[in-house]
Order: structure tokens, then sequence, then C-alpha cells
């Protein structure tokens, strides 16, 4: 049965704290200073240093912190009561006391990240969300608010029943990430075994090439030019791509055909050496200077095998070792590296085929677990919005 529960002005629970921190304190370090608050979590992240030119308020173990500009994202926090000592944010933020009495903290936390609350947001911010969120327009917002007790027991259901989903959202990313140790560990049985004396160039026409960098300004009329993730995961995405409105040349080496392999020559380690198939579109298309084209001679090798040889553990490894880089975020293989990929050339077309229609058949199956993991997914990201909907709407 839903309930109707008696409207508040937040003013009536909330009182705006109106400290300043002392600069020295700032400067010193002494008073940490938040950087952002999480729009996914709500939690706050602190600065390294204090150095700022920016008016400060204090903030109090305790406190509610909403961020101004960020509120209607999801930039509300509590600063935690275990906390001992307090922090300062710049006068885009501000803080609050709660009246214990009337509303638990946690509570409202829950609620004002809500999508019933930023409903009620957008009709009283006159500019629109993107409106800047200060404490005498935000305090004087009428709210729906249970008496305390209410509170308690819907926050005690609300915080079980997100966790459960959390721990469903983790399994989930679990099982994603042993179907990938499966797939590669099937491939590599597969094809493991085969002899691998030989190396990638020689089944190539030509040295690879990296592509062109481009300046991408996303014109609605230029030229597509494939981005990284176009080949991420061993799989080719049309959509992957920006534009660019600069000039081009007919007849250069970085435009794309049907068939077409690219191979990642920059990424993360996880990342890095990718490749999949170009499929046609878009068209024109444009390749990546991060990126490398290989020509092969169809005559010695499918560009299916190749690209399901490319995955197994023996090359990965292999790309592993030779990646360079400083960055542990960004490694590199160069052409060298490329060409000499360990690659089993004198495995026949015929054997080939075998091999590519026996993968077929498992990539099938493993599809289909796949889609289902996407709807799952799908379910659990609207799962907490709808808990906190009907919660706050008095139907829990």
């Amino acid at each position: 049965m839903k309930r109707k529960w008696p409207t508040v002005r937040l003013g009536e629970v909330l009182t705006e704290r109106r400290e300043t921190p002392p600069d020295e304190a700032i400067l010193s370090g002494e008073i940490p200073v938040i950087a952002k608050i999480g729009f996914n979590d709500g939690k706050i992240e602190l600065r390294e240093d204090g150095k700022t030119r920016t008016k400060m308020i204090l903030i109090r173990p305790g406190d509610l912190v909403i961020s101004g500009i960020n509120a209607t994202k999801g930039a509300i926090a509590v600063y935690g009561e275990e906390n001992e000592s307090p922090i300062a944010a710049t006068i885009h933020y501000s803080a609050y006391i709660p009246n214990k009495d009337r509303v638990d903290i946690r509570y409202l936390w829950w609620f004002l990240r809500s999508k019933p609350f930023r409903s009620i947001l957008e009709q009283h911010l006159p500019g629109g969300i993107k409106t800047e969120l200060r404490a005498n327009r935000f305090l004087s917002i009428p709210v729906p608010l249970p008496a305390l007790p209410e509170q308690k027991r819907l926050l005690t259901l609300i915080e079980s029943l997100v966790s459960k989903v959390k721990v469903a959202c983790r399994l989930r990313k679990q099982s994603a990430k042993e179907q990938a140790i499966l797939w590669q560990r099937y491939i590599t049985t597969i094809l493991g075994e085969l002899p691998y004396q030989g190396k990638l160039q020689d089944v190539l026409l030509e040295k690879p090439r990296n592509g062109w960098s481009a300046r991408c300004d996303n014109s609605e009329n230029g030229t597509p030019v494939l981005t990284l993730a176009a080949v991420t995961g061993f799989t080719y995405r049309s959509t992957e791509y920006k534009t660019t409105s600069e000039a081009v040349i007919p007849d250069a080496h970085y435009w794309l055909e049907p068939g077409d392999i690219l191979i990642t020559r920059s990424n993360t380690l996880e990342l890095v050496g990718h490749a999949a198939i170009y499929n046609g579109e878009p068209s024109p298309c444009i390749y990546p200077d991060l990126m490398m084209k290989l020509k092969i001679d169809r005559a010695r090798v499918l560009p299916k095998f190749l690209i399901y040889w490319l995955q197994t553990t023996i090359v990965r490894e292999y790309i592993a070792a030779k990646a360079k880089g400083t960055s542990p975020t960004m490694k590199k293989i160069n052409q060298d590296t490329v060409m000499n990929i360990p690659f089993p050339s004198l495995v026949s077309l015929e054997q080939q085929r075998s091999f590519v229609s026996r993968i077929d058949m498992f990539q099938t199956r493993m599809t289909a677990v796949q889609d289902l993991q996407k709807q799952t997914k799908t379910i659990l990201d609207a799962l907490s919005s709808s808990i906190l909907g009907k919660a706050f709407a008095g139907e829990l």
C-alpha cells in the first residue's frame, strides 16, 4: 500500500554550515580540500595539495556535502562522523548540519541522489538542472519526508537490497572475466599444438604500416577515422569512429578496403595487439596512427584464422613480452614485433578452414552467453533505481 508522507522544506531539517577554514591550515595541508564527489558512489575524493585561489568553506564530520555544480549528477556526499577532523571545499560546494531529531542523514543521502528528487529539483531550478544549486535555493525545496522511525526502516531495507544488487553485479563481472579466460583457453587448446616455427611476416604481402593521425573535429560531413575501440576485443565495430574535415589524399596508404586486417600498436598491455577485420563500413574510412594495417597473402592464410591465432596465449604472451613504454597505462608494439609474431605458416588452408569451423561453433555458444550477460547487466543497472523509486514513493 502506497504511503503518503508530509511535505517539508529541506531548510526545516538542514542548516547550512557557514564556517570558513583558516588560510594557513589550507595551504599547509592541515585541512585537506575536496577534489570531487563521485557521481556514481557519492564518495569524497581529496586533493593532494591545498593550493587554491578560491574562497573556501569548512565541513565537519557528520555534515551533508553538496556540489552546487554537479548535484543533479549525484555529487552529494556525507562526511561521516567517524572522521576526526574537518575538511574544506570551494564555495561551489555547500555543507549542511542535519537535525537528528527529524532526519536520518543516510536516508536523506539516498533520497537526494534518487530520480524522484531529481524530478523535484528540475521543478525548482528556474534555469534548469545546469543551474548551480546554491544553499538558499536548495533549502527552500519541498520534499516528502516520513517520520524518523520510518526513515530508519526504509534505510535498512534500501541498504540491504542495494547491497544484494552490488553482489549480483560483482558476480556478473566475475562471470564475464571467467568467460574471457575460457575463450582464450579454448582457442589455445585448439590451435596451441600447431607447429609455429614460422613468423607472421611469412604470410604478409607487405610490411605493416601505421595509419594517419588526422585531427578529428566530428564534422557532420567529415571523413570517418576509426578509434581504437573499433577493434578492441578482436571484434570489429563499425560505429567506433570520429570524423575529420582535414584535406585527404585520394591514393594515400591510410584508406581501408573491405577485408583489411587492423591491429592496435598502442594501448594498455591487456589491449595492445588486438586485431579485427574491416568489414567495409563506414566507407570511405581512414585507420589511425595507433593501428597498423596487415595485407595478408590469402593464398596462405584465412583472415579469420589469423584473428583467432592472434588471441592464443602463445601470441598474447609474446606481445606482453615485447610491448614497450614507461607509462603503465599505455604500451606500444612496433612493426618488427608484429612481423615476428610466432605463426604456424605451414598449416594448409584446408586445415585452417577446419579449425575456423570448430572455433566458430564454440564462439556462437559463447556469444549466446554474452547476450544473456548483457541482458542481466541492463536489469541490474535498472534494479537499484527501481528500488529507490519504490522506497521514496512509499511502496516498500
